[in-house]
């Protein structure tokens, strides 16, 4: 199983509830560099439409990779209460997984630069987001769910 070795965790009492937490696989903390599986190391953000702060970084030790489900564990349990990550790459498995939790896996290209991805979602949550930003926005608010309740109760037509 993959260890965190250590971790950087921002403390900050203004935090009023309304950033929602992006996770960048980063080994340099500017680039988004690793792949998901392989990540030595995660950067945390919390982000408003016109807020960014580092919430904590968490780095990992290194493991066997081929075949080793249990090195996700770990970072998935990091990785829980984000709306997303970035990498590089993800395989098929851990996608389920960080579906399965509510993080959204997000691949860029290449050395794809931290402050310009947090520009690029800032903008998207200000000019009205994505269908999956939409959702993780609304599930990082608690969501009602009596909306869902009332729509089930109006019946399907097919």
């Amino acid at each position: 199983m993959t260890t965190m070795t250590r971790r950087l965790q921002v403390l900050d009492d203004q935090n009023d509830g309304t950033l929602l937490k992006v996770a960048f696989a980063s080994a340099d903390r500017a680039r988004v560099d690793q792949h998901f599986g392989s990540s030595k190391a995660f950067v945390i953000y919390g982000v408003t439409p016109d807020h960014a702060q580092l919430l904590s970084v968490a780095e990992f030790d290194d493991h066997e990779q081929d075949g080793n489900e249990d090195k996700l564990i770990g970072k998935l349990s990091l990785l829980d209460g984000c709306i997303a990550v970035y990498c590089r790459a993800c395989g098929a498995s851990a996608v389920r997984q960080l579906l399965a939790i509510g993080v959204q896996p997000v691949r860029v290209t290449e050395s794809a630069l931290i402050a310009e991805l947090i520009e690029t979602l800032q903008a998207e949550l200000r000019e009205g987001p994505s269908a999956w930003l939409a959702k993780a926005v609304q599930r990082a608010k608690g969501g009602d769910s009596r909306r869902f309740d009332a729509m089930a109760s109006e019946g399907w037509d097919e």
